[in-house]
């Protein structure tokens, strides 16, 4: 039985990197595309048959580039800010975080062993 496969999609000035792959952290496709699709449901549509192709629905984080100014023009998504509803895709924010050190509170290092290897549940 296939495993469900997750997908990350980094929005930069020029170029969308896509990342799909499936646990324990196998790439089953990885993607630079241009941030101008020729359609409006190129990305939706891409994802859908990605998801029909595993068989399973697909969930997405889309994080942005700081450089990147696509979300008032609208180029990604067709004229929307967001992608529109799919059965077989589920799309999230995502943000490329960075760990502040708290200090004072002790060594977590043994906890971080323990986290979830998967972005989503």
């Amino acid at each position: 039985m296939m495993s469900s496969w997750k997908c990350v999609i980094r929005l930069g000035p020029q170029y969308l990197r896509m990342l799909v792959s499936e646990p324990p952290g196998t790439d089953v496709l990885k993607a630079r595309l241009t941030c101008s699709p020729r359609h409006p449901r190129a990305l939706l549509t891409l994802l859908e048959g990605l998801a029909l192709w595993n068989g399973r629905p697909l969930i997405t984080a889309v994080s942005a580039e700081p450089s990147y100014t696509g979300w008032s023009t609208g180029t990604i998504f067709g004229d929307e800010l967001w992608p529109g509803e799919s059965p077989l895709v589920r799309f999230e924010s995502a943000g490329l975080g960075c760990r502040s050190v708290l200090r004072g509170l002790g060594d977590f290092r043994a906890l971080r062993g323990a986290e979830p290897t998967s972005v989503w549940p």
